[in-house]
């Protein structure tokens, strides 16, 4: 199993009404906002490297409202 943690820019969009939407994304298994220079962070697990950034590149930078995205893959 691979794990990433994926920080979203929220850019001109409402944090919050984002939050939903990236929760429900496949893989995605816990979200929050933070304060900082991203809005939202999100966990991602999924089987393969391939699988998270493809879960990132097609699905959650989909969402209404993402500007930008950020994924780092846990090495652990």
């Amino acid at each position: 199993m691979v794990r990433a943690y994926v920080m979203v820019d929220a850019g001109a969009s409402d944090a919050a009404s984002l939050l939903d939407d990236v929760l429900a994304v496949a893989h995605v298994v816990e979200a929050h906002i933070v304060a900082g220079e991203y809005d939202v962070i999100a966990e991602v697990e999924a089987e393969e490297v391939s699988d998270v950034m493809a879960t990132v590149a097609t699905n959650v930078r989909a969402v209404d409202g993402v500007a930008d995205t950020r994924t780092y893959v846990c090495l652990e």
